[in-house]
C-alpha cells in the first residue's frame, strides 16, 4: 500500500544499543531479527537524533566507518537526547561513556575516598561535643600482669554531693519512662554547654571531666577531696539499668599527685576487678611524644558493695588510685579498649578503596538502625568459575557488638577481617570454599551513645532474635531474615556472635547440645579444636552447651533452632588469661585480633577432607564427658556403672547454668510500646469483666434456655396471683393454680410451634399503660386455658426432674401443689438445672 515506506526498513535504535552492549560482554550470540516497522515509527525516528545513528543510515552515508566510534557516538547522543535520561552508564576519567551499568544503589553503601564519612546520628536529647577523638593502636612491649591485692586497700566511704562539689554533670539524659523519638547528626540542637567547672587560675587543681563524645559514658563527677572524686555512670539510655561501661576524659592533671577515683553505681555483684583486672588509661602526651597508647594502670583497686542504701537496688563501687605521667595532660579512662562506630567506618573505607580486597569483599547496607545509622553487611568470597561451584560453597555467618559495651568483640572481628582479607594462602583457600557473611556492628546506636547492653529501644537485642517487631528491632530482624534466606540457598556451616564477659577470664564458647544421635557431640568439636590452636587464650573447660529457657531469644539458640548445628556465642574476657604462657596477664588488642586468625585456622581444620583430626577430637570428647559424668555422680555420693548407658544421659543435666547476667531484665516490649501495652491490658480486663461467660456445649445452651423460660413463667404466675388477690379472687385462684401451670406450659409449647401464642406479660401488666385488668376477664382466661389443655392432645415430653414421672399428664393437682411449695425456685448443680416443678416441661434445642 505504501511501497516507498515498505522498502526502507530501519532497525530499532534501542535494540541496536542493547545488541552492542550485550555483545560487548559476550552475552549475545544469536542473530538479530528484523523488526516490523510502520509509517508512524519511521516518522518518530526521523524526528529523533538516535535515528541518525541507525546502522543502515550511517553505512549508507559513510559518515562513521569505525563501529567502535559509531557506538561511542551513539552513547553520547543517547545521553544528550531529551527522550532518554539514564544515570546507569559510567563515565571514565576522560569523560567518555563506558558501556556498563552501575551496581544498584539501594543495595550498597558507597564510600568516597575524597569525601567525609557518614556522621553518626544521635538521639536529639544528647549533647555532643564537636571534637573528633582518635587513639593510636599500641601493643605493650611487656606483659601487663593482674593487680595483686595487698589487703591494705582503702575502702572510701561514699560521701555524695551533699558534702562534695559537683564538677561535672550531664543535664539532658533520657532515662526510664522516656523513649526514643528521633535523631540527628550532632545530637541536640543549640549551643553546647560547658559542663565542667571554670578554673579559678593556674593553681586550681580541679580536674575537668568530659564524656559527651562517641561511646563516652560518665554521668556525674563529685569532688570530695583535693585529689579524690566520686563518679556516677550513666545508665543505658531509656533504662535505669546496665551501668558497667565507662569511658571519659580528664584534663588539668598534676604529675606528682595521687588521685583516687571511685565509681559508685555499678550493678553487678561480681566483677573481674575483684581478681586483678585493672582499668585502662590513655595519655595524649605519651601518644604524641612516645607513641604509647592504651595501657593498664591503677593501684589499691577494690570492688565492694556501696554502703549507701536507697531502698531500691544494691550498688557496687570500684575504686582505684592513679598517678598521671604529665602535668597539664589530657587523659582518658575506659573499661576496655574502645572501638567506635567511626573506627569501623574508617576500616571499611580502607577496604572499599583497596583495589584487591574490594574484588572479593562486597560491602552492603543490611538496614538502618533506629537512629538511622547504617548497619553494614560484608560478603566475602572469591569469584566462582561456574554456577555449580558457587552453589556448592557453604556459608559462615559472623557478627559482633550486639552488646555495645563489649568492645572486645570488635577487636576479635577486626583480627578475623584482617586475616580473611589478606593474601595468605589459607585466607585464599577459605574464600574459595566458603561464603562469609559478616555483620561487624549489630548495634551501632548503642555503640555511639555509650550504652553497655541495650539499643535505643531500651532492650537487650540479644534477647529478641525471635521478634516480629521490625520497626523496633531492625538490626536483629534483618540479620535473622538474611540468615533465613541464606539457609534457603546453601548450608550454613557455622554461626558465631562475638561478645565480652565481665566475670570470667579467658575466651570460651557457648553452644547448643545436639539431640540427634547421628551428630552426637559434633557441636563440641570446633571449640575443642580452637582450644588446641590457641591454648594460652581459649579455655574449653569454660565452654557450656546448655540451652536454657531464658536464653531462647539469643542469637545462638535461635540460629540453632533454624538448623545451624554449630551455633555459638564467643565470650572474650575483659580481663586476661589464666592459661599457659599468658597466665595472670591482661589481654591486649593484639591478643584479641590473634583469636580472629585462630578462628580461620580452626575452620580449615574443622573442614579438612582428612577426618583424622575430627575423629580424634570426638574420641577425646567422649573421654572428657565420661570423666565429667563420674565427677557428677561422685559429688552426689552415688556409684554407677556407665559402660553401656553413659551416652544416654542428658548432657544438659551435667552442665551448669550460663546465667548470671541481668540481661533478662531487658527482655520485653520496647520502651515506646509499654504504655500502649498497659492500655490494651486494662481494656482487656474491663472487657472480660463485662463479657458474660459463653456457653460451651449444646447441653448448656438447652439448660440455659429452659431455665430462662421457666423463670418467665414463674414471674407471670406471680403477677397474675397478685392481681387476683387485689381483685378479691384469691381463693378461686389458688384452687386453679395447678391448671394454670399446665396451661402456661402448653401455651409456651404451642408458641414454639408457631401456633397462637399465649398471653404475654404486657397484657397482664395492663397498668403499665394506664389500664387495669378486669377480674372477670382474668377468670375467663384461666377457664379457657384449662379447657384448651384438656382438649389438646398430649405430646412426648422430656422432664428435667431427677426422678422422671411415668404418667405426668395424670399427676394429681395436690401433688403438684405440694411439690411447688417445697421447690419454689429451681436448683442448679454442676452447671445443670435440676428442676422438679414441671414433670412435662419441653426442652428445645438451638444450634
Amino acid at each position: 500500500m505504501f511501497p516507498a515506506l515498505e522498502t526502507e526498513t530501519l532497525p530499532d535504535p534501542y535494540e541496536d544499543f542493547m545488541y552492542h552492549h550485550l555483545q560487548y560482554y559476550g552475552y549475545f550470540k544469536g542473530h538479530r531479527g528484523s523488526l516490523p516497522t510502520s509509517a508512524t515509527h519511521q516518522h518518530v525516528w526521523k524526528n529523533n537524533p538516535r535515528y541518525l545513528l541507525s546502522g543502515s543510515f550511517g553505512e549508507r552515508q559513510g559518515m562513521i566507518p569505525d563501529p567502535l566510534q559509531k557506538e561511542k557516538l551513539l552513547y553520547s547522543l543517547m545521553l544528550s537526547s531529551p527522550l532518554l535520561k539514564s544515570r546507569q552508564l559510567l563515565h571514565d576519567e576522560f569523560g567518555e561513556v563506558n558501556p556498563c551499568l552501575r551496581e544498584p544503589r539501594d543495595l550498597f553503601t558507597f564510600f568516597s575516598s575524597s569525601g567525609p564519612l557518614q556522621a553518626p546520628r544521635w538521639p536529639i536529647e544528647c549533647e555532643v561535643i564537636k571534637e573528633n577523638l582518635h587513639h593510636i593502636e599500641w601493643v605493650p612491649p611487656q606483659p601487663e600482669y593482674f593487680y595483686q591485692p595487698t589487703g591494705n586497700e582503702k575502702l572510701p566511704e561514699i560521701v555524695g554531693e551533699e558534702k562534695g562539689t559537683v564538677v561535672f554533670q550531664l543535664d539532658s539524659v533520657p532515662t526510664e519512662g522516656s523513649y526514643f523519638t528521633s535523631s540527628r547528626v550532632g545530637g541536640k540542637r543549640g549551643i553546647i554547654k560547658e559542663l565542667a567547672v571554670t578554673l579559678q587560675g593556674p593553681e586550681d587543681k580541679t580536674l575537668l571531666f568530659e564524656s559527651r563524645f562517641e561511646s563516652g559514658n560518665l554521668q556525674k563527677a563529685v569532688r570530695v577531696d583535693t585529689y579524690e572524686y566520686e563518679l556516677t555512670l550513666r545508665t543505658d539510655l531509656y533504662t535505669n539499668k546496665h551501668t558497667q561501661w565507662f569511658y571519659f576524659r580528664v584534663q588539668n592533671t598534676r604529675k606528682d599527685a595521687t588521685y583516687r577515683f571511685t565509681i559508685v553505681n555499678l550493678l553487678k555483684p561480681k566483677s573481674l576487678y575483684t581478681i586483678g583486672m585493672k582499668p585502662l588509661m590513655y595519655s595524649q602526651l605519651d601518644a604524641k611524644t612516645h607513641n604509647i597508647g592504651w595501657r593498664r594502670e591503677g593501684n589499691e583497686i577494690r570492688y565492694y558493695k556501696n554502703n549507701r542504701d536507697d531502698g531500691q537496688q544494691a550498688f557496687y563501687c570500684l575504686t582505684w588510685t592513679i598517678q598521671f605521667p604529665h602535668d597539664q595532660d589530657t587523659c582518658f579512662f575506659a573499661h576496655f579498649y574502645p572501638y567506635t562506630y567511626t573506627d569501623l567506618q574508617c576500616y571499611l573505607l580502607s577496604v572499599a578503596n583497596n583495589p584487591v580486597q574490594s574484588q572479593f569483599c562486597k560491602l552492603r547496607t543490611l538496614c538502618r538502625s533506629l537512629a538511622g545509622n547504617t548497619v553494614y553487611l560484608l560478603t566475602i568470597t572469591n569469584p566462582s568459575r561456574t554456577p555449580q561451584e558457587a552453589a556448592a560453597k557453604k556459608a559462615v555467618v559472623l557478627s559482633a557488638r550486639v552488646h555495645p559495651g563489649e568492645s572486645n568483640g570488635s577487636w576479635v572481628m577486626k583480627g578475623f577481617l584482617d586475616f580473611i582479607l589478606s593474601n595468605s594462602p589459607d585466607a585464599q583457600l577459605l574464600r574459595d570454599i566458603f561464603v562469609f557473611k559478616v555483620v561487624p556492628m549489630l548495634n551501632p546506636d548503642g555503640v555511639i551513645v555509650g550504652n553497655y547492653r541495650c539499643s535505643l529501644a531500651g532492650r537487650d537485642l540479644n534477647r529478641h532474635y525471635k521478634t516480629i517487631l521490625k520497626e523496633s528491632f531492625p538490626c536483629i530482624w534483618y540479620t535473622r531474615n538474611m540468615i533465613k534466606r541464606l539457609l534457603e540457598e546453601r548450608e550454613v556451616l557455622l554461626y558465631c556472635d562475638f561478645h565480652g564477659h565481665s566475670r570470667k577470664n579467658n575466651i570460651f564458647l557457648y553452644g547448643c547440645n545436639n539431640n540427634d544421635r547421628k551428630y552426637w557431640l559434633h557441636e563440641r568439636v570446633f571449640p575443642l579444636m580452637l582450644s588446641k590452636n590457641a591454648p594460652d587464650k581459649f579455655s574449653f573447660h569454660s565452654c557450656n552447651f546448655k540451652v536454657q529457657k531464658c536464653k531462647e531469644g539469643t542469637g545462638r539458640v535461635v540460629m540453632w533452632r533454624m538448623g545451624i548445628l554449630n551455633s555459638y556465642t564467643m565470650e572474650s574476657t575483659f580481663g586476661g588469661s589464666t592459661l599457659g604462657n599468658k597466665r595472670d596477664t591482661h589481654f591486649t588488642t593484639e591478643d584479641l585480633k590473634s583469636l580472629g586468625y585462630h578462628v580461620c585456622d580452626t575452620l580449615l581444620d574443622f573442614c579438612d577432607p582428612d577426618r583424622t583430626k575430627f575423629m580424634q577430637c570426638l574420641t577425646e570428647l567422649k573421654e572428657l564427658l565420661q570423666q565429667e559424668i563420674h565427677k557428677k555422680f561422685n559429688e552426689l555420693g552415688q556409684d554407677m556403672d556407665l559402660e553401656g548407658s553413659w551416652s544416654d544421659i542428658c548432657l544438659s543435666d551435667i552442665e551448669s547454668s550460663t546465667s548470671g547476667s541481668d540481661s533478662s531484665l531487658s527482655d520485653g516490649l520496647p520502651v515506646h510500646l509499654l504504655n500502649v501495652a498497659d492500655e490494651l491490658n486494662q481494656k482487656k480486663k474491663m472487657y472480660k469483666k463485662k463479657k458474660k461467660k459463653p456457653l460451651q456445649t449444646r447441653k448448656q445452651r438447652n439448660e440455659q434456655y429452659q431455665k430462662n423460660n421457666l423463670m418467665q413463667e414463674l414471674k407471670l404466675t406471680e403477677d397474675a396471683l397478685s392481681f387476683q388477690e387485689k381483685a378479691g379472687f384469691a381463693s378461686s385462684t389458688l384452687h386453679k393454680q395447678p391448671t394454670f401451670f399446665r396451661n402456661s406450659e402448653n401455651a409456651s409449647s404451642s408458641a414454639m410451634r408457631n401456633e397462637k401464642p399465649r398471653l404475654n406479660e404486657s397484657q397482664l401488666h395492663g397498668r403499665d399503660k394506664g389500664t387495669s385488668l378486669d377480674p372477670s376477664k382474668m377468670t375467663s382466661i384461666l377457664t379457657k386455658n384449662k379447657e384448651r389443655m384438656q382438649t389438646e392432645k398430649p405430646r412426648p415430653t422430656v422432664s428435667c426432674s431427677p426422678k422422671r414421672s411415668t404418667n405426668s399428664s395424670q399427676e394429681p393437682a395436690a401433688d403438684m401443689k405440694s411439690h411447688w411449695s417445697r421447690n419454689r425456685y429451681p436448683a442448679t448443680k454442676r452447671g445443670r438445672a435440676t428442676m422438679t416443678v414441671y414433670p412435662s416441661l419441653h426442652i428445645y434445642t438451638y444450634p
